[in-house]
């Protein structure tokens, strides 16, 4: 299928479809916990990007993360890019964060397959992977004007993820209120 064909395709269709090199993949559905943690972090980062001309979107915005090849759903988009913010785009080309919340079925992907191809955007600043099973939350942020990354992962309810290229911050017992941690038995250890 042509990037073409899968954009028609995907302005129709009621289930969304990931595009990778030619073929499509439907996307599963989420948990509560899933869709609490992209509405609370969407609402945390919406005030504090919109006075910089940043947006903040969540699910339902496409990214061209490798023009013509790749076209993933992150959970949550931020951009900045007058292109990107036209009313009628269906699609982000310069993502500043992106954030996946990690659950069973993908973990292993957004970690590996996803960020491989991520962190190869020049527009790309920061990735961010929460667990919906323990208040962890891995931030890469890069290294200005280099393709280094620093990885920090923050476990404290007070711990506070700076992004500084975006002014903003987010303080981890806000991003996990009202979600009811349930352990991910199949990976604990005892």
């Amino acid at each position: 299928m042509t990037v073409e064909d899968y954009l028609i395709r995907e302005e129709k269709s009621e289930i969304r479809h990931e595009f990778y090199n030619g073929q499509v993949y439907a996307m599963a559905g989420g948990t509560v916990n899933h869709n609490r943690l992209i509405d609370t972090v969407k609402d945390g980062l919406k005030g504090q990007v919109r006075k910089w001309g940043c947006q903040v979107f969540s699910e339902n915005m496409k990214v061209d993360v490798m023009q013509g090849v790749y076209m993933p759903y992150p959970d949550v988009v931020v951009t900045c890019h007058p292109f990107d913010l036209r009313g009628d785009n269906t699609v982000v080309r310069q993502p500043r964060l992106l954030i996946e919340v990690l659950s069973k079925s993908t973990a292993s992907h957004d970690r590996g397959f996803k960020w491989l191809r991520y962190r190869r955007m020049p527009s790309l600043w920061y990735y961010m992977l929460i667990d919906q099973y323990t208040m962890t939350v891995e931030l890469f942020s890069r290294i200005e004007e280099t393709d280094e990354w620093i990885n920090t992962i923050y476990e404290h309810p007070n711990d506070i993820l700076v992004l500084p290229r975006l002014n903003c911050e987010l303080l981890v017992s806000d991003m996990y209120a009202d979600i009811e941690l349930i352990p991910d038995v199949e990976n604990d250890v005892n």
